[in-house]
């Protein structure tokens, strides 16, 4: 059984909007935050026990997981920085060797695209398929800025007057 953590956390948050009455909503919210607390505290005991065991395999196994990555982040114990995953998926992806990471602030990723062909829908569909790479390592990542590299100008050989 796969879940996609995203798809769940909406379908949660709809549950919960459909609920009748103040009360109802608030209790609800309330069990989904204990119930997540509860998880949140049982994914950190599992990540000090495979770190501490210093079983490198292991550890790779459950950040690699899209399922128990997604909750490590959610839970704010991915042993990867979002700027370390970020340049991971950019590395994986088949533009990525022409995107240049800048910049990872505030849920910001700022990137410099080269060599794309200059098309303006060949750029869209590039920077769609990296931002939905980033997405699916970095889910915190709330905008992606996308700038083109500008290749330096030779100057123009000045022609004029001679002094006179």
């Amino acid at each position: 059984m796969t879940h996609d953590v995203a798809a769940t956390g909406e379908r949660i948050e709809r549950l919960i909007a459909e609920l009748t009455g103040e009360g109802a909503r608030a209790r609800a919210e309330e069990l989904v935050r204990e119930i997540v607390g509860l998880y949140g505290a049982g994914l950190e005991r599992v990540m000090a026990i495979v770190t501490e065991a210093e079983v490198a395999g292991a550890l790779r196994g459950l950040v690699e997981d899209p399922l128990v990555s997604g909750l490590l982040v959610l839970h704010d114990l991915h042993p990867l920085t979002t700027a370390e995953r970020v340049r991971a998926a950019l590395d994986g992806h088949p533009h990525g060797h022409g995107a240049e990471l800048l910049s990872v602030e505030g849920g910001v990723v700022r990137l410099r695209l080269e060599g794309a062909c200059g098309c303006p829908s060949s750029r869209k569909t590039v920077t769609e398929s990296i931002e939905r790479a980033i997405a699916r390592v970095a889910p915190e990542v709330t905008r992606v800025d996308v700038e083109s590299a500008v290749r330096d100008a030779t100057p123009l050989l000045q022609i004029g007057r001679r002094p006179s």
